[in-house]
């Protein structure tokens, strides 16, 4: 297989969202753009029974159809082996304008795009076939704000991506709005629009049905910046906002949590909001940044690595220079690059409320006087979110 020339690669669009309807007519949008498109979709109706249903068509219908099976019950995995020379296939042909990949509903489009950006092809880089031109989320406004507030499991409505998925819709749906670079968005009440604009303030918007979704889709995709984008240790959050009877609220402090009362808080603190997240650190881990990653009443906190202050400056070298900046930039006397920076977004939301009981969690005067040694003494109270204490 000879590569593509770089004037002739094949613009390839990444199309997901939970709400089918949406999400087709998006899609459909694009094949009728009249560039000569074709779509690829990986239907997953079946991925409990490591099953996959690969179909091409374009604008004369579906021409080509095949089983797969879900390998490693990791549908990237599938993707990788199936989807990608596909790609470089249709590219090398040279017989469409643009490639439409069209997403399973619950696939998270982040690490389908890191596969595709960094696959290879019989030994080439798929940026020798390929140029990602647009990650696009098609969503319906007068559902979204439902669908942040509840619990289902993708798998209660078949919309999961392999045996083993136990995302809820709500965490699928916030991590696709927040990942994409365009939203496609149907027409919609004002509160829905409002929890959409301050999910993701940057996402160019375009209403379905207006004939401008092709351009926007085609409008440039950086792997790099939206990795960084999602990435809590460096994402830049919301701000505070108020609009259509939805607010975002934004917590920022620099004294350490008490593992303790926080963890009391928890029962308040996620159903509270729709949609939350952030990075925090607690006084018995000094050394650890934590993600804060909430939607539909369910609460992930993960590890994402040490705080810098808590390094030698030798050490910082390691790390890319976004983090390096982000430190260096917001650098403080007494904790370094520690931070609370906590988002909470919601329709009806008690910013007050939630404010009053995430200061009530920080440490005393009294208690912030015993230092790092006396923090790390107090009781573990995160041992069932995160590894323990070593």
């Amino acid at each position: 297989m000879s590569a593509v020339p770089e004037h002739l690669r094949l613009p390839v669009v990444v199309v997901a969202g939970l709400h089918r309807a949406e999400r087709r007519r998006a899609v459909q949008e694009l094949l009728d753009g009249g560039v000569s498109a074709v779509v690829l979709h990986h239907d997953l109706r079946d991925a409990s029974r490591r099953t996959v249903h690969r179909e091409l068509r374009d604008t004369n219908g579906v021409y080509d159809t095949a089983e797969l099976p879900l390998t490693n019950d990791c549908a990237c995995c599938a993707l990788r082996e199936d989807l990608l020379p596909e790609l470089a296939g249709i590219a090398e042909a040279g017989q469409h304008g643009l490639a439409v990949v069209e997403l399973w509903g619950g696939s998270d489009p982040h690490p389908v795009v890191e596969v595709i950006a960094g696959g290879e092809v019989d030994g080439r880089p798929m940026e020798e076939f390929i140029e990602l031109a647009g990650v696009v989320v098609a969503v319906d406004p007068d559902r979204l704000l439902g669908e942040l507030s509840v619990s289902d499991e993708l798998a209660e409505h078949g919309e999961h991506t392999s045996p083993d998925d136990t995302r809820t819709r709500a965490e699928a749906l916030a991590h696709q709005i927040e990942y994409a670079t365009t939203l496609a968005v149907a027409r919609g009440g004002a509160a829905g629009l409002a929890m959409l604009r301050q999910l993701h303030p940057t996402a160019r918007r375009v209403l379905l049905g207006t004939g401008e979704l092709l351009r926007a889709a085609l409008g440039g995709f950086d792997v790099a910046a939206a990795r960084d984008r999602v990435n809590p240790a460096i994402a830049l959050l919301p701000q505070a906002a108020d609009e259509g009877g939805v607010a975002t609220v934004v917590w920022e402090r620099r004294r350490p949590l008490h593992p303790g009362r926080f963890h009391e808080a928890l029962e308040l603190l996620v159903p509270a909001a729709q949609r939350s997240r952030g990075r925090f650190w607690l006084a018995n881990r000094p050394e650890l940044m934590l993600a804060w990653d909430a939607a539909g009443a369910n609460l992930a906190v993960e590890e994402c690595g040490p705080w810098l202050a808590s390094l030698p400056d030798a050490a910082w070298e390691l790390y890319p220079p976004a983090r390096r900046a982000a430190a260096a930039l917001d650098w403080d006397p007494a904790h370094g690059d520690r931070i609370q920076q906590l988002v909470f977004i919601a329709e009806g939301l008690d910013a007050e409320g939630i404010t009053e009981l995430l200061d009530s969690c920080l440490l005393t005067d009294a208690e912030l006087m015993a230092g790092e040694p006396g923090w790390k003494s107090l009781p573990d109270a995160f041992e069932d979110l995160l590894d323990p204490v070593s």
